[in-house]
């Protein structure tokens, strides 16, 4: 039996394929947005948590004149404050993006290079050095803007920025190549767009459906108050606290606008995977790689969100 030549092997490429500079810059990026959601999340609790003891109708002193449920109010006040003070000096949402822009722009620029996507194609010379070029640029525009540039202590000639996985990749035919982006890289991430989708819906549903429920029982206490056929309720207050609070976390997580944009997107990587498995030829590679790579890049997604929600 004939082996198959290594440059006609079929070939997987995932993450772990990728430079130690991109997964340092994710594991950043994943931990500052924790970072983030949980401030945020704090801080809504904390403002309504704060407008409860005034909403109900006993109170619990201690000694003389402490009142013992506002002053517990005044404790969670203060403690926005104190979160917000901290939030303001890490800057948890501002390193979050940096790095999630550095790690997906890093990614990026892996994949054109491993599969001779533009401005790495088959013609061009030194791609190695083309590569580290275009790569310390983008970089260095994002250290303007902030980012800390972790690769202090990577090894390599190169600065490990390729892997052997890439040059591996690289170094297979052309149908080996197209075969183990489309399948790797662009049906990956049109999973991974139809996942987002999914959650954000879950999630609009979840968040807009609590708005509801907090607001009507606001409404028909309001309304009892207004035909005087009903005390004055304090725990109005508290319940448009907290439906103020959900509506805050919702537009937070940008439910959806996500929605509209990870659906264009999604539908856009598909009309691309069909031109790719049919009518694309190797001329024309390089430039629908470079196309796919903009498609799904955060900047691309968030003017989606920005102009389509």
């Amino acid at each position: 039996m004939t082996a198959i030549p290594e440059p006609l092997r079929s070939m997987v490429f995932r993450n772990a394929d990728l430079p130690e500079l991109f997964h340092r810059t994710d594991a950043v990026a994943v931990a500052r947005q924790r970072e983030t959601t949980r401030t945020n999340r704090a801080q809504l609790a904390l403002l309504v948590l704060g407008a409860v003891p005034a909403a109900l109708p006993w109170s619990v002193e201690v000694g003389d004149s402490l009142q013992l449920l506002d002053l517990l109010g005044a404790l969670a006040y203060a403690s926005v404050l104190v979160i917000t003070f901290l939030a303001s000096h890490r800057k948890a949402k501002s390193h979050w993006q940096l790095n999630r822009s550095a790690a997906e722009f890093i990614k990026s620029n892996c994949w054109r290079y491993a599969v001779h996507g533009s401005p790495f194609d088959t013609t061009t010379q030194h791609p190695e050095a083309v590569f580290a070029s275009r790569l310390e640029e983008g970089l260095q525009e994002l250290r303007k803007a902030g980012w800390d540039d972790p690769r202090d202590g990577l090894d390599g000639p190169d600065g490990g920025l390729i892997t052997d996985s890439m040059r591996q990749l690289r170094d297979r035919a052309y149908t080996v190549r197209k075969e183990t982006y489309i399948r790797d890289r662009l049906i990956e991430q049109r999973r991974w767009y139809r996942r987002r989708q999914l959650v954000s819906r879950r999630g609009a549903l979840v968040w807009s459906g609590t708005v509801a429920a907090l607001t009507v029982p606001a409404l028909a206490l309001c309304l009892l108050q207004t035909f005087g056929t009903g005390r004055s309720f304090g725990l109005t207050g508290v319940l448009s606290a907290a439906a103020a609070g959900c509506l805050a976390w919702n537009e937070t997580r940008r439910h959806h606008p996500l929605i509209s944009a990870h659906s264009v997107v999604e539908k856009d990587l598909e009309s691309m995977q069909a031109a790719m498995e049919t009518s694309l030829t190797e001329r024309q590679w390089p430039v629908a790689v470079f196309e796919t790579e903009r498609i799904v890049s955060p900047e691309h997604t968030d003017w989606l969100a920005r102009h389509r929600g």
